[in-house]
């Protein structure tokens, strides 16, 4: 049923005019659609809904993962150039090399965005 159409991300922020920033300047988002409180923003085929919440930043596990392929490596580094801080988690099963996790055969880093949510980038 809903295996033939495209899903996207919902993350909430609290203050939408900071994480705007965040997504535009710093991941390079485009908006498709603008409201006051709210965007929607295209990413490949995906979408990302970003909009203000009071539940902002609740959500502890990741929210929104990008598969990135060949380029996680350059990619990584051109955020950190931006000023994005990586997160170090220890899970089964999981080596880390400076930032990037490796886990059963894939490598991939984790983000949060200014509230909190907790973002991946996988080279898948």
């Amino acid at each position: 049923m809903l295996g033939d159409h495209d899903v996207g991300a919902t993350l909430a922020v609290a203050d939408f005019a900071r994480s705007r920033s965040f997504y535009e300047d710093t991941l390079g988002l485009e908006p498709l659609l603008e409201q006051e409180d709210s965007a929607v923003y295209r990413s490949g085929s995906s979408r990302v809904l970003v909009y203000q919440s009071d539940y902002a930043g609740t959500n502890k596990a990741t929210a929104a993962t990008w598969a990135v392929g060949a380029q996680l490596d350059s990619i990584v580094d051109a955020l950190r150039a931006k000023g994005v801080s990586f997160e170090h988690y220890d899970l089964p099963g999981t080596t880390r090399d400076g930032d990037i996790h490796s886990m059963g055969g894939m490598r991939g880093v984790w983000l949060k965005d200014p509230d909190g949510n907790i973002l991946g980038l996988v080279d898948q």
